[in-house]
Parts: C-alpha cells; sequence; structure tokens
C-alpha cells in the first residue's frame, strides 16, 4: 500500500496542477474585459464571460482550501482527512472548471461563426473534459472489484504487473519504492509539459478579443481556432491523470495508474505540437503574407516537432548506445 505521506504529497501535486490550469483561465478572463474587442461582444457573451469568471473563482477557492486545511485543521499533519478532502476538492473544483472551459471557447468561437455553431462547439468543449475527468473514471471504477488494492485481492498480485513488481523486488529489495518513484516521475513529467499548454491557451482566448485579430485573413482566423481547440485537448488529457489518480485508484501508487498517465501524456503532445504549429502558421502568415512558406515553415516545424519527441525517442528505444569504457587519465 501507497504510504499516507506518499498519497498527500500526490494528492497536493496533483492539486497545483488544476490551479495552474485555473489561474490562466481566470487571467484571461479578468483581461478580455478590458480589451477593445470586448465591447463588439453581444451582451449574452459579456455576461457569460461573468459567469465563467465566477465558476472559475469557485473552482480556484475549493482547489486552493487543502493548504488551508493542512496548516489550520491538522497543524501541517499528514492524515487521512487531509487526504480525503483533497480529493474532495478536486473532484467538485473540475466540474465548475470544465463548465467555464466550454463557455470561453463558446464566446471565442461567436466571433467568427454563426451562434449555433459555437453552441455546439462550447458544448463540445463542456463534454469532453467531464467525459475524461468523470465519464472514464465511472467507467474504470465500475470495472474494478470492491476489494481493489494495488496489489490485487487479498495481496496477490494481478496478472498484469507481476512480471514488474518482481522485477522491481529483485533489483531494490522493495516492492513499492520504485513504483512510488516512477509515478512521482510521471506526475512531476505533467507539471512539466502542462504550464507551457496552459499559457498558451491563456494567449489563444485572449487573441480573439485584440484589435490586431480582426486585421488577419479569415482563413488564419480559422486556423488560430482549431490551434486553440487543440492545445485545450491537450490541456484536458495533461489534467486526466490528476482526477483518474483520485477517483479509479484512491491515491494509491499502483503500475495500472503509472501506464494510463504516461499514455495520456504522450497523447497530449499530439495535440500540443499542432495547436503550436498551427499558431507559428498565423505568425509567419502575418509577417511575411505567403501562404505557401507560411505553410512550409509550419510543416517543418511539425515534423520537428513529432521527430524530436516520438521519432527520436523510439530511434534511442530500438538502438540503444552501448556504453564505451573510457580510460581515466590520471594526473602524474
Amino acid at each position: 500500500m501507497t504510504g499516507l505521506e506518499e498519497k498527500v504529497q500526490n494528492a497536493l501535486d496533483e492539486s497545483r496542477m488544476l490551479i495552474l490550469g485555473s489561474e490562466v483561465l481566470i487571467g484571461f478572463q479578468f483581461r478580455a474585459v478590458f480589451e477593445k474587442g470586448f465591447s463588439s461582444l453581444p451582451s449574452l457573451s459579456q455576461y457569460l464571460l461573468v459567469g465563467s469568471l465566477v465558476l472559475m473563482l469557485i473552482a480556484l477557492c475549493l482547489l486552493v482550501s487543502p493548504a488551508a486545511y493542512h496548516r489550520i485543521t491538522e497543524n501541517g499533519n499528514d492524515t487521512e482527512q487531509l487526504h480525503r478532502f483533497t480529493m474532495a476538492v478536486m473532484w467538485y473544483a473540475l466540474l465548475p472548471f470544465s463548465l467555464s472551459l466550454g463557455i470561453d471557447l463558446f464566446v471565442v468561437t461567436g466571433t467568427l461563426v454563426p451562434q449555433r455553431y459555437a453552441l455546439f462547439s462550447g458544448g463540445i468543449a463542456i463534454l469532453v473534459p467531464l467525459f475524461f475527468w468523470y465519464g472514464l473514471e465511472m467507467i474504470d471504477r465500475r470495472d474494478l472489484p470492491p476489494e481493489r488494492s494495488p496489489l490485487g485481492p487479498e495481496g496477490a498480485l494481478p496478472p498484469s504487473t507481476k512480471g514488474t513488481m518482481k522485477q522491481m523486488k529483485s533489483r531494490s529489495g522493495s516492492e513499492e519504492s520504485d513504483l512510488d518513484k516512477k509515478i512521482k516521475h510521471v506526475l512531476t513529467e505533467v507539471r512539466v509539459v502542462l504550464p507551457g499548454a496552459q499559457a498558451l491557451l491563456g494567449f489563444q482566448f485572449i487573441t480573439f478579443l485584440m484589435e490586431g485579430f480582426n486585421l488577419l485573413p479569415t482563413a488564419s482566423k480559422y486556423i488560430h481556432l482549431a490551434s486553440l481547440a487543440m492545445v485545450a485537448l491537450s490541456t484536458i488529457l495533461l489534467i486526466t491523470p490528476a482526477a483518474y489518480h483520485r477517483v479509479v485508484e484512491e491515491g494509491e501508487n499502483t503500475a495500472h495508474f503509472h501506464r494510463f498517465a504516461s499514455r495520456m501524456i504522450l497523447m497530449a503532445m499530439i495535440p500540443l505540437a499542432l495547436g503550436v504549429t498551427g499558431d507559428f502558421f498565423v505568425v509567419v502568415r502575418k509577417i511575411t503574407g505567403s501562404v505557401s512558406l507560411s505553410a512550409a515553415a509550419a510543416g517543418v516545424m511539425l515534423l520537428f516537432f513529432y521527430g524530436f519527441w516520438f521519432g527520436l525517442m523510439l530511434y534511442r528505444k530500438r538502438h540503444p548506445k552501448q556504453t564505451k569504457k573510457r580510460p581515466i587519465l590520471i594526473a602524474k
């Protein structure tokens, strides 16, 4: 079983991941009111942005509350009550987060397309995170037996993890330490990728209300919208491991969660590269005025991202370098 200290640390780390995303959206919503494009929005969209801001402030209040609970209620001690409280507030905070994301996408999409299409895109932006943050967890949780534990019923290893855990035990003499480290690392890697995606998402939202956005060609506007959708999807996928760890695994470190989180990170990097290179196309076209040059530059950039992230890594996995022993030079 995962130790209480480790479970609390993971819960606080996952809460920090969600706070980063909420703060980026709150920053966009506060700034949007002062952009020139805000006054040209329909009254409905303006009030919806205020409502979206309220939802994100509620989410922020919930996500920050474990710090107050830890300091005031538990006097800084790691307790089961703190762990359960942190799990609960993250569960509830993801709902206003997803609703706010959908509202924001509805508002910015409405600057380009008729309202019925904007409503459809906003609805999709709500349903996708609800599936990844609630639905997927409920499906997997339902399939688990009541007596589930990280080592299976009555301490027996699940078939899919027997080899892995046996290898861990033979290397370190401990069945849990290596797995705990791997999960800590995968959560750290999520925190490495997530801030960049969230910062880019905030920029993409606010761009719709900037004065220069209206001067872009129509095609560039739609490419920017598609790029925003890709980065939003990447952000949703990166936040999913935190929800999965809380709901399905109940904070326990398991080999199954490690595999799931690893897949989510790799899946998130695919739309992230598309979102970045899509906006790169928009920037190059604005500077050069050439569609062909911009498409070529964006294509090369996309190949660079995918080639470095996936091609090179797969090559290194299949062709590991042989470590050569070099002679040690001793100064005389």
